[in-house]
């Protein structure tokens, strides 16, 4: 590819160890990357799992999702453009990357990824959070929030700054901590597809230390509640968790089919929720 560019930047680009070509190659692989990710990952989950009575639900809006996948793919780019120097750094050496298991063995890469796993939830955590202060929110994190009832495709229709702020702490990482390159890469992955599902409003967990669609979807429809990640811990500690009593009791995905009922009972839970607290 590199060899059908112009003479005149073949310098810049023809040494593969050149700073422009690693860099348009990482925003490359970055596009495809979170394309195939985005479009396969919540295509599938929407056509296999996602209730689509929801597309009636009062708070839906029109062209909902051709406006999520359009706020999505036109945010990729930014954020991937923004993102390349972290990735080239650590393709360059300047992190704590390294390769071979063997160079600091099995139970310390279990025990990087547990570090990996808090660490990241902590960090994104509180950006989410500051994210909501007045200061931010009304330019940075309220496009997200126009999705009162997500899809599935709304995992990434935000703000590209929104999606790079919060993506800062599994850089951060692993310039503090050593970590196997292959399950770093691997986490990102599961990352992109952990946030798919907590958009999904498919309930399949009822754990109460875990951030499940349903602890999202309160977050979208009531706003000041359930900020984390993967766990409620952290909205335990700093006075955020809302427990999601509504959906255990009567939107679990395994009981609703067990039922026959197909229907996710949002519009209820928000109701329920205003009622009781007046």
């Amino acid at each position: 590819m590199y060899a059908a560019f112009p003479e005149s930047l073949q310098p810049f680009v023809a040494a593969r160890d050149a700073i422009p070509r690693q860099c348009l190659s990482l925003f490359l692989i970055m596009m495809v990357g979170v394309h195939i990710l985005y479009f396969g990952v919540s295509g599938l989950v929407y056509e296999l799992f996602y209730d689509k009575s929801l597309l009636k639900h009062p708070k839906f809006l029109k062209n909902q999702i051709q406006r999520e996948i359009w706020l999505s793919v036109t945010s990729f780019p930014i954020t991937a453009i923004v993102t390349v120097p972290w990735f080239i750094f650590e393709v360059r050496g300047y992190s704590k990357l390294y390769y071979d298991v063997a160079e600091y063995g099995w139970p310390y890469f279990f025990f990087s990824i547990f570090l990996f796993i808090m660490f990241t939830d902590f960090g994104v955590y509180w950006i989410h959070r500051f994210e909501h202060h007045p200061m931010m929110y009304w330019w940075l994190h309220k496009q997200h929030h126009a999705w009162k009832v997500s899809t599935p495709f709304a995992s990434f229709a935000f703000h590209p700054l929104d999606g790079y702020f919060q993506s800062l702490p599994l850089h951060i990482f692993v310039y503090l901590v050593p970590m196997n390159a292959y399950a770093y890469l691997l986490a990102f992955v599961i990352i992109q597809i952990w946030t798919v599902s907590i958009h999904d409003a498919t309930y399949l967990v009822s754990h109460p230390w875990v951030n499940s669609a349903a602890h999202h979807t309160i977050h979208h429809l009531e706003f000041n509640y359930n900020y984390g990640q993967y766990f409620t811990l952290w909205d335990r500690i700093g006075g955020s968790y809302r427990r999601p009593d509504y959906e255990f009791e009567n939107n679990m995905y395994l009981d609703r089919m067990a039922r026959k009922d197909h229907s996710t009972r949002i519009a209820s839970r928000a109701h329920s929720y205003k009622d009781k607290e007046e």
